[in-house]
């Protein structure tokens, strides 16, 4: 009450009740909370008695964006440079290939979007790629399958 006698929730032009109810719901939130604790529901959690990450960077208002792309493993490349780390890609994974045709129809589709890079470049960096030689890498396969 304030020296004319009239509460806080008064004076400001809020009802009573409203006043009431918002302490009395963070209240029972705060029990909630105090009782989850006391259960011990929060220690299960990922990362608990962990410090938080990035604290020591500056703030970035997309953090959650980046978090949730590295998390899911996407990145996003100029088409350029996405076109090159397929290729890379493809290259990396040619050993685990278990069959000629399989190793062939790779490397033909990355050929394909490497020619149409050629014919229409897109927006980014230069893409500096020359198609795959199928024939000289689906040999170097064959050679190391038949050598184990």
């Amino acid at each position: 009450m304030d020296d004319r006698g009239l509460s806080h929730a008064q004076t400001y032009g809020q009802s009573s009740w409203l006043v009431r109810g918002t302490v009395c719901r963070n209240l029972w939130t705060w029990k909630q909370i105090l009782e989850s604790e006391q259960r011990g529901d929060f220690s299960q959690l990922p990362g608990f008695g962990k410090p938080l990450d990035g604290l020591d960077r500056p703030y970035d208002e997309t953090w959650w964006i980046k978090a949730k792309m590295q998390r899911e493993g996407v990145s996003v490349l100029p088409p350029t440079l996405a076109l090159r780390k397929e290729a890379e890609d493809i290259l990396a994974a040619l050993p685990e290939v278990r069959t000629e045709a399989e190793v062939r129809r790779m490397l033909t589709e990355v050929n394909e979007k490497i020619a149409e890079a050629v014919r229409r470049p897109p927006p980014g960096p230069l893409l500096n790629l020359k198609p795959l030689d199928v024939d000289a890498l689906t040999g170097e396969w064959r050679a190391a399958r038949d050598s184990f």
